[in-house]
């Protein structure tokens, strides 16, 4: 799902930014070192442990043994990233609390995913969630759909790590290059040596470091104010508490719609079939505990984002009793939140370094979920298939050599992001529009038994293409009217901060005062509805190419492969329409079968047994020919 950097203009080049004394004393240094010695030295216990045994299921998979817990809170910190922690207090503290209606599509989110995608990647006992593709299509299928993951996430992985070291640099005074210099080497240390298995304890580690970061600003903040209670009071007071918009417009920015039902798609880009999340689901030792991760995962996000919104009620209530300085009053919005909480907590040796510590836990824990995630999917996707002759030993140092090469890939996108000027913030958009079609791509697959792989790839451009042109499109036509004054509903520009779903939008939504009319309006799409309607395009696309094309018939279909969605609604339904509505398909494939074959009736060739059994997992390789589907699903010998 996508995060969005909370910029209304194009991040300033170092040189720009004003002199800043910094608040840091030794302590918070102290903190802060310690924070990088802790995951470095997870990290490498887990690589010295066993050294020379590893095998490559060990180091891309955890040899497949994770429990659900440090799975969990692995997956939560993928989703929480440093600029969604800098970002959501500046949504809340400038339009209220609307944004805290996307907790609600949490729920479809999740439950989705541990429901569907889940027990699909599972049963097929898969490494790279792309192999599906070619079990479902075949093998360019697969490429396309693995070469579109690596672009999304090269163009990602050094924005991310930019962007945050350049908003500190400009409040703190610390040092930019350095802070890139050493997130980007210790990631990658404990990443390339230690495997899966060092990423998600250092996330627990990280997680854990978020919590306290932000807990505590809370805490100090909502002291200094006169409690929550004051702070919701205050908020109210001035319009900051946001009631339920049920606005259907999909051009508004914020409703109850558009976060409770435009977010799920957003979710399920990213909780559903995203590389990064679908292999913590894969590491564990059962299909239970990877569907019990993913619930444990829903009242984790529910309590960070609450965090996040009352970091911005506490901001709000705060400024209200202390003046602003000149400074913050001009900064940028995703410097605006470390303003406060330099400000907030000067005097109190330690915080600032525990706040900073949090900033950057969740650029380690979003970085390394990148470099492992691209490791998995260029060995298993675009190695091995074409050198199956490589040996375990061979295959092993090969991994960690591709993940210290994305790790200096992401320095070397790092300094480029440092002179895009206004088109970083098209860079870091890429990352959003890539989600949604590659979602439809996936339920093209698992939900329509007739899509073949000419549609498969036809959807997959065809959604890339809507995506980059209303993903761009917006952007323009923001930068355009970036002098012009804001009004709430204006659609903002998505910039993606991580693999998540947590959406931000800009501090300061650029718009014109007239109605946008024409293709101008078609660019004011909520961000919020973008993976929704690029997934859709993908799905329609697909299926019309594969009814041209002959849909599946010739081609195995491995069963598998396929969710079967009709037999799971009926289920659903009362046992007296559920009786109903069985003997009526039984009957009419029945007859229609004995009209298309008498021979085999009289023969006794054709099988009509359509009970449950019908629709259990068959054995592991076996595959059926495509045929039209019925309620219940069947062989037909033809």
């Amino acid at each position: 799902m996508n995060v969005g950097v909370s910029t209304s203009s194009p991040l300033p080049p170092p040189s720009d930014t004003s002199v800043v004394t910094s608040t840091f004393s030794t302590v918070d240094y102290v903190v802060f070192i310690l924070l990088l010695v802790l995951s470095l030295a997870i990290g490498l216990y887990h690589a010295c442990r066993g050294w020379g045994q590893h095998t490559i299921g060990q180091l891309l998979m955890a040899d497949r043994k994770m429990t659900c817990f440090p799975v969990a809170l692995s997956l939560l910190a993928t989703f929480q990233s440093a600029v969604a922690i800098l970002g959501v207090p500046s949504e809340i503290y400038q339009f209220g609390t609307q944004y805290w209606f996307l907790g609600i599509s949490y729920f479809l989110g999740l439950l989705i995913p541990a429901h569907v995608f889940i027990p699909v990647f599972y049963r097929l006992h898969l490494t790279s969630a792309y192999e599906y593709l070619e079990l479902r299509f075949n093998k360019a299928v697969r490429v396309c759909g693995t070469v579109t993951f690596i672009f999304q996430m090269v163009i990602y992985m050094g924005v991310v790590l930019y962007a945050p070291s350049l908003a500190l640099n400009a409040v703190t005074g610390f040092d930019l290059w350095l802070s890139v210099l050493t997130l980007g080497i210790v990631c990658t240390v404990y990443t390339a040596l230690g495997g899966l298995k060092a990423v998600i304890w250092t996330d627990v580690f990280q997680t854990l470091v978020m919590f306290l970061g932000q807990l505590s600003v809370i805490i100090v903040g909502s002291a200094k104010v006169g409690g929550l209670g004051h702070v919701w009071d205050v908020a109210s007071q001035h319009g900051r508490i946001s009631g339920i918009e049920l606005d259907p417009d999909p051009f508004v920015r914020h409703t109850f719609w558009t976060l409770a039902f435009g977010g799920v798609f957003m979710m399920l880009s990213l909780y559903g079939v995203n590389q990064a999340q679908v292999q913590r689901y894969l590491s564990s030792h059962t299909e239970k505990a990877a569907v019990l991760s993913c619930y444990a995962v829903f009242p984790c996000q529910q309590v960070v984002l609450c965090m996040g919104c009352l970091i911005g009620l506490v901001m709000f209530a705060y400024y209200q009793e202390y003046p602003m300085s000149t400074q913050q009053a001009q900064a940028a919005p995703d410097q605006f939140v470390l303003y406060f909480v330099m400000d907030l907590l000067k005097g109190l040796p330690g915080l600032p370094g525990l706040f900073v510590a949090c900033l950057f836990s969740g650029s380690l824990s979003t970085i390394s979920s990148a470099f492992n995630s691209l490791a998995t999917v260029t060995m298993e996707d675009l190695i091995r298939p074409w050198f199956p002759q490589f040996s375990e030993v061979q295959a092993t140092m090969l991994s960690r050599i591709l993940a210290f090469g994305y790790g200096l890939l992401c320095l070397g996108m790092a300094y480029i992001s440092s002179h895009l000027g206004p088109v970083l913030q098209a860079a870091i958009s890429i990352f959003g529009m890539v989600g949604g079609p590659l979602l439809g791509l996936f339920c093209l697959g698992m939900f329509f038994p007739c899509a073949n792989p000419p549609g498969a790839i036809v959807g997959l451009l065809a959604g890339l293409i809507m995506a980059f042109w209303i993903g761009i499109g917006s952007i323009v036509t923001s930068m355009g009217s970036s002098m012009a004054p804001s009004h709430p509903n204006g659609s903002s520009i998505s910039l993606p901060s991580n693999l998540t779903t947590v959406t931000m939008t800009t501090l300061m939504p650029s718009t014109t005062l007239s109605k946008p009319a024409g293709l101008q309006h078609l660019y004011s799409l909520s961000y919020l509805w973008y993976s929704a309607h690029n997934s859709t395009t993908v799905i329609v696309v697909g299926l019309i190419v594969s009814l041209l094309t002959g849909g599946m018939r010739g081609r195995t279909l491995n069963p598998r492969t396929i969710y079967p969605v009709l037999p799971k609604l009926l289920a659903l339904l009362p046992m007296s329409f559920q009786k109903r509505l069985h003997c009526r398909s039984c009957s009419q494939d029945l007859s229609m079968d004995t009209a298309m074959f008498p021979e085999k009736m009289s023969n006794g060739m054709l099988r009509g047994s359509r009970d449950k059994e019908a629709m259990a997992v068959p054995e592991e390789g076996s595959t059926h020919q495509a045929s039209s589907p019925t309620f219940i699903l069947q062989e037909t010998s033809l």
